[in-house]
């Protein structure tokens, strides 16, 4: 684990860190704002049958010149995410956007209200006309908000460059997704950012923690994993051809150092043998999945396998 990450459970501080729902993954670099929702068997991306608590993250990158903000979040947390995000860059700072699902509230639902609210510079997208994304029934005011907002369109593969200093952000193109989706992978922390995926962990307590680290006795189990996986929007990969898919994510994970695993929603991922760990599940999961070992079927909508 490199010396500049500090993981710190939401309600628990540490140096450089912060209480409630901000947490910090690299003080002065990233934080998670995190805000939890129940399980209780309507939420459509858990397990019918998931009881507990998970957690919607955004993540807010800082550089002394510019912040990005990951994913937006509910509106229902729009306000305290704002200022979560007020208190931790200067009034006036440039922020950009970068929702990484186009389609999921969770990712796109607060675009429109910091646009009007910060000093954003740009919104990162896959689809230049963002405007129409991000429009959910709002006033003249608010339309103006999206069509005078400034979109930066992004390439399967392409570089970011957060603020002046040279931190590079490199986007890509999910590997495994069912929408328009894009992973990050910011090099100064050494962190993934997976969107819809390793979102596999959540908690019996609202508190969580929301946090898997080298330190901790994790109790999830590649039956854990397969579960989740078949239970969700991933339901379909029983009998497919997952070895492309394979293949797809080892190639991220043999190119990028990766100390954190960063999920759009669920526990944060951290250190290195926590990281190989839950990436070995996975790959497991996919081979045994694959339509060479398995073979696809129809699946009830109340089936859990």
């Amino acid at each position: 684990m490199s010396a500049s990450l500090q993981y710190a459970h939401p309600a628990t501080p540490s140096a450089g860190g912060a209480t409630g729902p901000v947490a910090t993954l690299a003080a002065g670099k990233a934080y998670a704002l995190q805000h939890p929702y129940a399980l209780d068997g309507r939420v459509s991306f858990y397990p019918a049958s998931a009881r507990g608590f998970s957690v919607a993250n955004s993540y807010l990158l800082t550089e002394p010149d510019a912040a990005m903000l990951v994913d937006t979040g509910f509106g229902k947390d729009e306000a305290a995410i704002r200022g979560e995000i007020e208190a931790l860059i200067a009034p006036g700072s440039p922020l950009s956007l970068f929702p990484l699902r186009l389609n999921e509230f969770m990712s796109i639902n607060n675009v429109e209200s910091f646009a009007g609210h910060f000093n954003v510079e740009t919104c990162y997208t896959s689809n230049i006309d963002a405007a129409l994304w991000f429009d959910f029934g709002a006033k003249a005011e608010g339309r103006d908000i999206l069509k005078s907002m400034k979109v930066t369109a992004v390439s399967r593969a392409d570089t970011i460059e957060l603020g002046k200093g040279g931190r590079l952000i490199d986007v890509m193109n999910a590997p495994i997704r069912l929408i328009a989706t894009r992973w990050l992978y910011d090099r100064a922390t050494r962190t993934l950012f997976s969107s819809d995926l390793f979102t596999h962990v959540w908690r019996d307590r609202e508190s969580g923690p929301w946090f898997v680290t080298e330190a901790d006795n994790d109790a999830t189990s590649p039956r854990d994993v397969r579960s989740f996986m078949l239970n969700t929007r991933y339901w379909w990969l029983e009998g497919a051809p997952t070895d492309s898919i394979r293949r797809g994510i080892g190639a991220i994970f043999d190119k990028y150092d990766i100390e954190t695993i960063a999920p759009g929603y669920g526990c944060i991922l951290c250190g290195r043998a926590v990281v190989e760990r839950h990436y070995r599940m996975l790959d497991e999961f996919l081979r045994a999945c694959d339509r060479s070992a398995a073979v696809s079927r129809y699946v009830f909508r109340d089936e859990e396998r």
